[in-house]
């Protein structure tokens, strides 16, 4: 792996100070929850001044309170973006920045790994705006160029895929992309700010579900999307015509788990190496996915590109268990939870089956998929509770 030992300590740093101003605050060291609606001008030609820029200042709650632009200013810091904006969820901030690029008649490029209400959104809904959808294979690198067409718009990717964790070439994509100028669009939440810039390695805007990691307590949704100068006027012309909006109690949240951001990545990475290590010497086990991992389609990809590794990963078991088996499996467990979602500080499992979704490319496994989220847990403690499980599973097969 790349490992730019002063930027990364920077952006630790950053994930500390950015979007804070004491001064501006009563030399409180956070910014406080500003909740409004309405804003009172003091006369009309202050209330023209701001209607004339309503991104100025504050002008009205809809576009946003120190609250949200603290977040939003973070963001941008750590992202080397231009700007940042603010959904209420990841998938919103998905569905507005892919809106912001195409229109009826544009062909757009999605990979096939990607997260499935993103998928459902470009299959259901764009194609009601007219919008010609085409799933690639994550791994084509700069084999993109024999997908595109003369009204393709953009190119929406999501490196490492949250389920199956392949990381795509990026830099050979944009190679390709940009000067044909189309659009790249990338979800990024898995690496957070800290251990990948996107925009660097030629995206064009970077989505986040800062629901995960950022958040980071499993008590808040909340999405964020940072681009470059280009595409920025687009992006926020969108996010007003849509209404969007992000509440400020939730970007509160937001900026609280940044703070302790790359101390949990720590944790959480650490955990989810312990956990692999054990599981790689199970004989259910076929292979880990997990970008880090020999085993994962892209590995040298993230060695090259990102800087660290978090706690989320797959492990794919020989054979498909029965119902009952997979169950008895999980079922029992007592530190790990079952349920969507990532990022917080508690362990998770999560069956599922790639297979159900993918169209560009064959899932080439026949075992169960399990997803893992190494939550913060003690190690001692998550490895017992895999261990239980396995044998749970030894036990009803």
């Amino acid at each position: 792996m790349t490992e730019n030992g002063g930027k990364h300590k920077q952006g630790y740093t950053a994930a500390v100070q950015a979007g804070r101003d004491p001064r501006a605050q009563f030399g409180l060291v956070n910014t406080p929850i500003y909740r409004g609606s309405t804003v009172l001008f003091e006369n009309l030609a202050a209330l023209e001044q701001a209607t004339a820029n309503p991104y100025k200042g504050v002008f009205y709650g809809r576009f946003g309170t120190p609250t949200q632009r603290a977040l939003e200013d973070a963001l941008s810091q750590l992202e080397g973006a231009h700007g940042t904006l603010l959904a209420s969820s990841g998938l919103e901030a998905i569905s507005l920045a892919i809106c912001a690029v195409v229109r009826s008649g544009s062909h757009l490029l999605v990979a096939d790994s990607v997260y499935g209400p993103t998928r459902w959104f470009c299959e259901k809904q764009l194609a009601h705006f007219g919008v010609d959808v085409e799933f690639y294979d994550p791994l084509l690198g700069a084999g993109i160029r024999s997908l595109l067409r003369p009204n393709t718009a953009a190119i929406f990717m999501e490196s490492p895929g949250s389920l199956s964790f392949e990381v795509q070439d990026l830099p050979a994509i944009a190679t390709v992309a940009r000067p044909a100028g189309i659009k790249l669009l990338i979800d990024s939440t898995w690496a957070t700010p800290l251990h990948c810039q996107p925009l660097a390695l030629g995206a064009d805007i970077v989505i986040h579900a800062l629901t995960k990691y950022v958040v980071g307590h499993a008590d808040a949704m909340l999405g964020s999307i940072s681009c470059n100068q280009a595409s920025f006027d687009a992006l926020r012309e969108t996010v007003r015509r849509f209404g969007a909006h992000a509440a400020p109690d939730d970007c509160s949240l937001a900026l609280r788990g940044l703070r302790s951001l790359p101390l949990r990545l720590r944790q959480h990475d650490e955990n989810a190496r312990q956990l692999m290590d054990w599981l790689g010497r199970q004989p259910e086990v076929a292979t880990i996915l997990h970008p880090d991992h020999p085993d994962c389609p892209g590995h040298q990809l993230f060695r090259r590109d990102f800087r660290a590794a978090c706690g989320l990963f797959s492990v794919v078991l020989h054979a498909q268990p029965s119902r009952a088996a997979l169950a008895a499996m999980v079922d029992g467990m007592q530190h790990f939870g079952l349920g969507y979602s990532w990022g917080g500080y508690e362990s998770l499992i999560l069956p599922a089956n790639p297979a159900t979704t993918r169209t560009a490319t064959a899932w080439p496994h026949r075992g169960q998929l399990l997803r893992l989220h190494a939550g913060l847990e003690a190690p001692e403690d998550l490895l017992a509770d895999l261990a239980a499980a396995f044998e749970r599973l030894r036990r009803a097969d």
